[in-house]
This record gives C-alpha cells, sequence and structure tokens, in this order.
C-alpha cells in the first residue's frame, strides 16, 4: 500500500475548472423496493477529528454498460469520455472524489474483450486485468437485469480478498421493476459480492448511497491527492480522449472503433486577451482510407463539426481559449501491430 501511495502521489494531476460545491451536499439516499435485500447506507456528514480513509475503487464490466459514465457522475466532472459505441474506453482513466473524510481514486477501464484477439484489444484486457489486482475494492458494473456470457467472463477476473460490489447499472431503463428482484435473488445465489446495488449513474441520489458502501471497504490512511483534485491524467491526454468522444460520435457506426488519436502539440502561449490560450495540433488515425474519407466527410465537414465540439468542450474543461487543429492519417492494420500500439500510448 505504501508504494501505491507513493505512485500515485507522483503522477501528474490537474485541478481542471472547478467543479460546484452542490456535488458535495448531503442527501438521504432513498431505499431500494422489493423483497431483495441491497444496500442503502445513507452517506454520513463527517465528525470533527474524524480520521481519513482513502484508497482504490476498480470500475470494471464488459463494453458499453456504462462505465465511463458512471466514473463522471462519481467525480461529478467530466473526465471519462463516453459513446453508443462499444469500447470507448481505452486506458486507465483515474478520477478523483473527496467527499468528508474519505477519498475515493477511482480506476475506469476498457471494456472487457472476449471477441476479437486484435494486439489493442490484448492491450485493453491487460489494463483490466492489472486493475481488478491492485485495488482495494472492484465495482462490477453490469447492465440491470441482464448477466450475460461476457459479464460472466469480467466476474472470473476478480482476485480472491478484495471485496467486489455488483452495480446493477441503467435502472431507469428497466420497464418492468417487478423482474428485477428474482434477477437479483439469481444473482446473489451465484456470486457472493459484498454489495448488490440496483441504481442509475444519472440519479444523482444513486450515486450518493454508492459513496457510502464503497467508502466502508477503503482503509483508514492519508488521502493520495488535494482535496480538489479530479484526475490523475494530463491535460494533453485529455484532449485527446475529447477529440476520440467526439469522432465516434459524429461518425457512429460508420467508423470501426480500430481509430485512434494522438496529440502532435500541445502548447499554452501567453495571452493578455483570454488568460490561458492553448493550441492543439492532433492527427486521427484510421485503417483504411474509405474510413479517412467518412472522418472528413462533405467538403471537410464531419471534420470540421470533430474540431468545433471538441474545441468547445476542452474550453469548459480547462478553463482556457482553445485552438485545436486536426488531421487525418491512415496506418493500415495498427490495431493489430504491437509496436504501433504501443506507439499511440496503450500499455
Amino acid at each position: 500500500m505504501r508504494d501505491r501511495r507513493r505512485r500515485h502521489r507522483r503522477a501528474r494531476h490537474r485541478r481542471l475548472a472547478p467543479r460546484g460545491r452542490a456535488g458535495r451536499r448531503r442527501r438521504r439516499a432513498a431505499g431500494a423496493e422489493g423483497p431483495v435485500q441491497v444496500s442503502e447506507t445513507p452517506i454520513e456528514t463527517p465528525m470533527p477529528g474524524e480520521p481519513q480513509r482513502c484508497g482504490l475503487v476498480a470500475i470494471v464490466g464488459k463494453p458499453n454498460v456504462g462505465k465511463s459514465t458512471l466514473l463522471n457522475a462519481l467525480v461529478g466532472q467530466k473526465i471519462s469520455i463516453t459513446s453508443r459505441k462499444a469500447q470507448t474506453t481505452r486506458h486507465r482513466i483515474t478520477g478523483i472524489r473527496t467527499v468528508g473524510a474519505v477519498q475515493y481514486v477511482f480506476v475506469d477501464t476498457p471494456g472487457f474483450q472476449t471477441r476479437h484477439s486484435t494486439a489493442l484489444n490484448r492491450s485493453l484486457n491487460k489494463a483490466v486485468l492489472g486493475a481488478v489486482g491492485d485495488v482495494d475494492v472492484v465495482l462490477v458494473v453490469v447492465e440491470a437485469g441482464k448477466l450475460a456470457p461476457a459479464d460472466e467472463k469480467v466476474i472470473q477476473l476478480l482476485k480472491p480478498g478484495i471485496p467486489a460490489v455488483l452495480v446493477a447499472n441503467k435502472l431507469d431503463q428497466v420497464n418492468r421493476r417487478a423482474e428485477l428482484a428474482p434477477w437479483l435473488q439469481d444473482v446473489q445465489a451465484r456470486h457472493a459480492f459484498a454489495e448488490y446495488v440496483p441504481m442509475s449513474a444519472k440519479n444523482a441520489k444513486d450515486i450518493e448511497r454508492l459513496f457510502a458502501i464503497v467508502g466502508k471497504f477503503l482503509p483508514e490512511q492519508p488521502w493520495f491527492y488535494e482535496e480538489d483534485e479530479l484526475t490523475d491524467r494530463s491535460e494533453k491526454f485529455l484532449a485527446s480522449e475529447t477529440v476520440r468522444e467526439k469522432l465516434f460520435r459524429l461518425t457512429g457506426e460508420e467508423l470501426p472503433y480500430t481509430s485512434t488519436v494522438v496529440i502532435d502539440k500541445f502548447d499554452e502561449e501567453p495571452s493578455p486577451k483570454h488568460g490561458r490560450f492553448i493550441r492543439i495540433a492532433a492527427t486521427i488515425i484510421v485503417e483504411r482510407d474509405g474510413h479517412k474519407a467518412i472522418v472528413i466527410g462533405d467538403k471537410g465537414e464531419r471534420l470540421k463539426r470533430i474540431g468545433t465540439e471538441a474545441r468547445q468542450e476542452l474550453e469548459k474543461l480547462l478553463g482556457a481559449k482553445v485552438f485545436i487543429e486536426l488531421w487525418v492519417k491512415v496506418r493500415t492494420g495498427w490495431a493489430d501491430d504491437e509496436a504501433r500500439v504501443r506507439s499511440f500510448g496503450y500499455e
């Protein structure tokens, strides 16, 4: 634990633009309905002199179950990209949130891949395996009312001795709530999780309830970070992720997920007019000429829109005026080339 604390304190991190204090107000969580016993512990106001608690919390699950949405909700600000395209998250993204005397250090992982054994997918799975073995508690995210074979494979990765909490996410999308109780009973009979939490990452009360549940698993020890830190990722990394999110959102199913973004330049320049001025040059990497045409769009309109939306979000995130320039390049077969996968920043 001591070595892990030193590693996290060494990591470069940013406060980003400040979030509202409203995200830290405590509310009493609503209890769950139905005969199945689920966790409903409220967040308590810390007592004066209460010892600090801090620990690592891995968020794992198959692709597209809402892990990044959950991380953003827990942190209180967007730090991990989300899209309807499976496998949006490709790196272990650390989000930080301090509530009362407890500091939570969340690790969002890529969706565990079971279908295609490319060099990229092997890298993504390696990130998941590394996360589940080096944390204090694991949040296993599934869709409420569903437990697919891919979910079972994620559950098999759990390590003995590390508590795991089943987060049955997207509760707001369950039409027939009466069917959820038998499903939970079946899951409880098959898997010995420390807690079972039906919830929606979009519900503030559910998020506060999850904080209280996770907090009791974290050890008493000094915080890893300052109270207002949000992430240990650099602004350059967040710029890359933001461009990639807009790329996937604006291309939909037309573009395979084997596309990535490389930041070629990230320079902060003095600006009496804007305070902070950041100049970014980024390259979108695709595997085929046809994919390049999709990204650029008719008369360059789609690429222009990707840049505009990325710039607007980065200006809010970084609290700066941003100029961004985008290029598109073809690198055939990069996702199955281990050297190229590493050169693009994957583990």
